[in-house]
């Protein structure tokens, strides 16, 4: 239930706050505006008696009320129509309802049905956020879900880096996939399917007996390398153009990695075209004079295909993602010619 304010709300007898908070946001850490309703209300109730919320608001002075009133019982004392409960005052009382993680459906219906009966008279009703997920927060339910999978899940149970490793790949592939037919569903899940392979693979390095390191290990690193590898975003230096980023990674890499050769750290497992295109990049990049294989009729046809490689890098056109389009029109020819007549 989103905010609802009464026709008069200076005149509504009494006020019901709703207050969520968010379980990816430590405990206690909550908007000036909660804290603010939590000293005002002159009740302040929770039915949830191991809500994560309660130890730190009993510590901050802030009593609060195991219990689970109805909606009717809420109105009750807040306009005062249960004048006992509100201690004879005749309404204007302030309740501060604290929700589970999972909100309180069967209150917020009840109070919904009495605002909308039109025979009840109403206090001000209001759903108060007592806290905000961060951006990326929802990746904590995904470490924990994972955390559970890994822990109660015969088959997740048992799985090795090994035994994961060509499901990396292929998840890889089926987001180029999704990301070169412009399809933007299949794209977001494909995201995931790559994003649960790194979760993944990092809950299992936790169990490792000698080296382990968990999925924090793994953003941490991250992080230190991009920052160290963007010193005109959080240095000094400066860097115009994209080419200008690109060869201080690859001299920082260089330098970090302590390698001898450009090529150094090209993996010689990746598809052919790619392989090829990755080194004339490194070639280009370094600003080295390497003889281009001849691609004359007549030539190997693995240095004809190199040479188009090259040349395609050269053009700024990916060979794969142009061979697999090629491949596609390819497919759709076949099956053309395949219609009978």
């Amino acid at each position: 239930m989103g905010y609802v304010r009464p026709v008069n709300a200076s005149d509504a007898p009494g006020r019901i706050v709703l207050l969520t908070t968010s379980h990816r946001v430590a405990p206690g850490v909550l908007s000036w505006p909660a804290w603010r309703a939590l000293r005002g209300a002159d009740r302040v109730l929770c039915a949830d008696a191991d809500h994560p919320q309660l130890p730190y608001l009993r510590e901050a002075g802030v009593e609060v009320e195991q219990a689970a009133p109805t909606a009717r019982e809420l109105v009750e004392y807040c306009t005062g129509g249960d004048l006992e409960a509100a201690g004879g005052a005749g309404g204007g009382r302030t309740v501060v309802v604290i929700t589970s993680g999972e909100g309180d459906r069967e209150l917020t219906d009840g109070l919904a049905r009495l605002a909308g009966s039109g025979r009840t008279r109403m206090p001000e009703l209001e759903l108060l956020p007592g806290s905000y997920d961060l951006p990326g927060a929802r990746l904590l339910d995904l470490v924990q879900v994972m955390d559970t999978i890994r822990t109660e899940c015969p088959w997740s149970g048992t799985q090795t880096h090994e035994g994961l490793a060509k499901y990396g790949i292929e998840e890889a592939y089926e987001l180029v996939e999704a990301i070169e037919a412009g399809d933007r569903d299949e794209l977001r899940e494909e995201l995931g399917d790559v994003l649960l392979q790194v979760v993944f693979h990092a809950r299992i390095a936790q169990e490792d007996p000698e080296e382990p390191f968990s999925i924090d290990d793994v953003a941490g690193t991250i992080v230190e390398k991009l920052i160290h590898r963007h010193p005109h975003v959080f240095g000094e230096e400066s860097a115009e153009t994209s080419e200008d980023v690109k060869a201080h990674w690859l001299r920082t890499k260089a330098a970090e990695k302590r390698r001898e050769s450009v090529t150094d750290g090209i993996p010689l497992g990746q598809p052919a075209l790619a392989l090829a295109a990755k080194l004339a990049s490194r070639v280009r990049t370094a600003g080295l004079d390497v003889p281009r294989p001849d691609s004359a009729a007549g030539g190997q046809l693995g240095e004809q295909l190199l040479a188009l490689a090259i040349l395609a890098e050269r053009q700024g056109t990916d060979p794969e993602a142009a061979l697999r389009a090629a491949a596609r029109a390819y497919r759709d020819a076949i099956r053309l010619a395949e219609r009978p007549d």
